[in-house]
């Protein structure tokens, strides 16, 4: 299976799909430093909680590539690296994959003992990190499947497909794994505004995979709701309670509340590493204010008036209550019995 995104060992970087280019153009660049790895999580050319995990580990490899050619000595080497780990959390703090796979980089450098030693066990533990991505993907996609009716319309929201993740993809793998078995599935998919990931990115993906799908605005899930046109709604997360209040992107909330009142079942696929123990519910969750202009430019013309204010969340919380269940390599569990994994 092609990797979305992985780390190149002969020429140390991270090669990435740059998925701003979606649907346009399909391309991979090289991501040489950790300050383009930064920008380039932060600017959304990589994107999806496990493909930013696994691009904030690629950052910290970057660094302690630089600090290496550098010479420098044991204490400062860790001391820049920590500080790196800290600069890569903060470009998305909505997202707990990128904090999970950081801080076990992270134990690499404050358990080695020379420089060497850490820059091999960093690498090495990125491209392991990389092929757990799909066996944990594969293993989402096989108890997803089984919650799918046959015939069944799945409608989703952004794009938790294999873009998202190293490859075969959360929510996107469940599709995948239920169309492998009853060539019969379709897919309704958001456009997914303000970027719209659903519209450039699921759509692409789905499309290029033969699997019949249709776009609608984020607007109508009710209404196709009310017409029984959806059987089954499968999401992904960037973070989720341990309650089971999951962070996803915005709109998803709303999806659950519709789903909810048409008696359609909701779930979130989300890998084990999404989860987070260490928050009790949805409220302490941080939510990611994004630039304005992701609103209020389309294709670099304005489309509103001057001067309106905007307030751009990029994610929404889904209450437990709406969530049916969250489907996990694990698994499929209910919203409050999460920790029985852990």
């Amino acid at each position: 299976m092609e990797k979305t995104i992985e780390w190149v060992r002969e020429k140390n970087v991270s090669r990435m799909v740059e998925q701003t280019l979606l649907p346009y153009e399909y391309k991979k660049v090289d991501i040489d430093t950790c300050s383009s790895m930064y920008n380039a999580i932060k600017t959304m050319i990589v994107r999806g909680a496990p493909a930013i995990g696994i691009a904030g580990a690629h950052g910290v490899n970057l660094k302690a590539v630089e600090l290496k050619r550098q010479r420098v000595d044991i204490a400062t080497f860790k001391g820049e690296l920590t500080d790196a780990c800290d600069y890569l959390i903060s470009s998305r703090p909505t997202a707990v994959n990128l904090m999970w796979t950081v801080e076990q980089q992270r134990k690499i450098v404050k358990n080695g003992t020379s420089v060497d030693e850490i820059v091999e066990k960093l690498i090495d533990n990125s491209i392991k990190l990389e092929d757990e991505d799909i066996k944990i993907n594969k293993k989402i996609g096989y108890y997803g499947a089984e919650i799918v009716p046959r015939g069944a319309t799945i409608l989703t929201h952004c794009n938790a497909g294999a873009l998202a993740t190293v490859g075969w993809g959360t929510a996107l793998g469940v599709v995948r794994s239920a169309f492998e078995k009853d060539k019969t599935i379709k897919v309704f998919a958001d456009e997914t505004r303000p970027r719209g990931q659903g519209a450039r990115i699921t759509t692409f993906e789905l499309v290029r995979d033969g699997i019949p799908t249709t776009l609608i605005t984020d607007g109508m899930c009710s209404y196709f709701m009310s017409k029984r046109m959806i059987d089954v709604v499968i999401t992904g997360a960037d973070r989720i309670a341990a309650n089971g209040d999951s962070a996803n992107k915005i709109g998803t909330c709303t999806l659950a509340i519709a789903a909810k009142y048409y008696k359609v079942p909701f779930y979130i696929a989300a890998p084990k590493s999404t989860i987070d123990m260490s928050i009790k519910t949805g409220a302490e969750i941080p939510i990611e204010l994004r630039n304005e202009e992701e609103v209020t430019i389309v294709n670099g013309k304005r489309i509103c008036a001057e001067g309106v204010n905007v307030i751009n969340p990029g994610f929404d919380v889904t209450p437990n209550e709406l969530i049916t269940g969250i489907i996990t390599e694990e698994g499929i569990l209910a919203p409050d019995k999460l920790s029985t994994i852990f």
